[in-house]
């Protein structure tokens, strides 16, 4: 399980007149969720941003001419300051059309020994003003520090008047919002060293919630009966392991979630990449996951973006966004793509889970007959045990425990050979 995480409190409901009513009779209608997803992964989409020392070439970006060198000081390791040459590429503005209060960023690199990459937002706010750049996450997918990996970190006590960064998510002051937003990406290398990071795509889901505490259930969206193969790892069967990664296992939900989901698309690791773990562990990916995950600054594995960045280190294409509703996960479903959904909820308001948690990710792998939503539950109802991680939970109960806690927020890893169902909304989430 992992912490909980805010969803910014901004109602935006509205009244209509039903055809044939008194306006007396005005009626009360969901308030909108706004989500829109958009992202660089072609040479054409990183071709219309401003380079600023990076190529661009087979559809991703890469170190050119460096620009300058930056003087790092790893906060988390021996206090020895490194050189790093730079260079970074700016995204075009984007306009979200309802005035974004949160901003989750994705990416997909690959970070040689001795490289690593930053991303950082910058937005114009409503009240015409451009804010400073926040960043959202510095990434090495290796932790060889001798060879000048860095310790991946959020970073913290960025807030100012127009806004913050909670860990991984930037969420607009009180009062305020971003009209437009762009997305800047530094490329760092060790000074006289020619390894480059390269990254395949970067993008980021921006949304304005409004603060409902319920949802009405969502209707069937044509996955009823489908359930996908997902393997079931527990990460109750971790607790005590390499607690110098977020205290063990009982905290690892979203990495052993992380690590089900590449192991169906066969893109988890290797036997050799899992040598370091212990032996007797039978599920050596789930350790390897949550190292690979963890972010120093958070003392944790449950950071999103650091968790589709590593599965997208791995080959597949990983993005964080949210969904309004089940309706919508079951279009990936259909598509053979499994969600990792963030949760919340007091014990006893998912029935069957047997506890309850200020936050937790689990993997939705199909839906019964009836539409409720089949899941891979890492926290196996507290049994150490993967046999029972598989599980079924209430549709209305689980959309509760997701929608207005998270945001509806999950991790998408698929394939580019599975491509991703049709966003079935004008606003796009995906």
């Amino acid at each position: 399980m992992t912490s909980a995480r805010s969803v910014t409190a901004l109602m935006l409901g509205v009244v209509v007149l039903s055809a044939g009513t008194l306006p007396s009779e005005a009626v009360k209608v969901a308030p909108a969720r706004q989500v829109a997803y958009r992202t660089w992964t072609s040479s054409a989409d990183f071709q219309s941003g401003q380079q600023f020392g990076t190529t661009v070439a087979d559809g991703a970006l890469a170190f050119g001419t460096s620009t300058g060198t930056t003087s790092y000081v790893d906060p988390f390791g021996d206090g020895t300051a490194k050189s790093y040459d730079r260079t970074s590429w700016v995204s075009p503005q984007v306009s979200t059309g309802f005035g974004l209060t949160e901003l989750v960023a994705s990416w997909n690199a690959t970070t040689p020994p001795g490289t690593w990459v930053e991303v950082s937002l910058a937005g114009t706010t409503n009240l015409g003003t451009t804010t400073k750049w926040y960043v959202l996450g510095r990434w090495s997918g290796g932790d060889d520090t001798a060879a000048g990996d860095i310790h991946r970190t959020s970073v913290p006590s960025q807030g100012d008047a127009d806004g913050s960064v909670a860990v991984d998510t930037f969420q607009a002051a009180t009062g305020k919002w971003l009209d437009r937003w762009q997305l800047k990406v530094t490329l760092y290398r060790l000074s006289g060293t020619t390894q480059s990071p390269v990254v395949r795509s970067v993008g980021a889901m921006a949304s304005r919630l409004p603060s409902d505490k319920k949802v009405a259930v969502s209707p069937l969206g044509g996955a009823e009966g489908i359930v996908l193969d997902v393997p079931t790892y527990s990460q109750e069967t971790h607790i005590g392991h390499y607690p110098q990664w977020d205290g063990g296992g009982e905290a690892w939900c979203s990495a052993t979630s992380t690590a089900m989901v590449l192991d169906y698309w066969g893109a988890g690791p290797t036997a050799a990449e899992t040598a370091w773990v212990d032996p007797t562990d039978p599920d050596p990916q789930v350790d390897h996951s949550a190292r690979s995950v963890f972010d120093y600054a958070y003392d944790g594995a449950g950071n999103w973006p650091f968790n589709t960045a590593y599965a997208g280190s791995r080959g597949v294409d990983a993005f964080v966004t949210r969904l309004r509703s089940l309706t919508e996960a079951e279009q990936f479903i259909k598509a053979g793509i499994p969600l990792i959904a963030s949760l919340s909820f007091k014990k006893g308001d998912l029935p069957g889970a047997g506890y309850g948690t200020n936050g937790h990710l689990m993997v939705i792998v199909g839906f019964d007959q009836a539409g409720n939503v089949v899941v891979n539950d890492p926290a196996s109802h507290l049994i150490a045990s993967n046999d029972q991680v598989r599980t079924t939970y209430d549709r209305e109960a689980f959309e509760n425990a997701w929608v207005p806690h998270s945001g509806g927020l999950v991790y998408v890893l698929h394939p580019e050979s599975t491509p991703l169902p049709a966003p079935t909304d004008p606003q796009h989430n995906w």
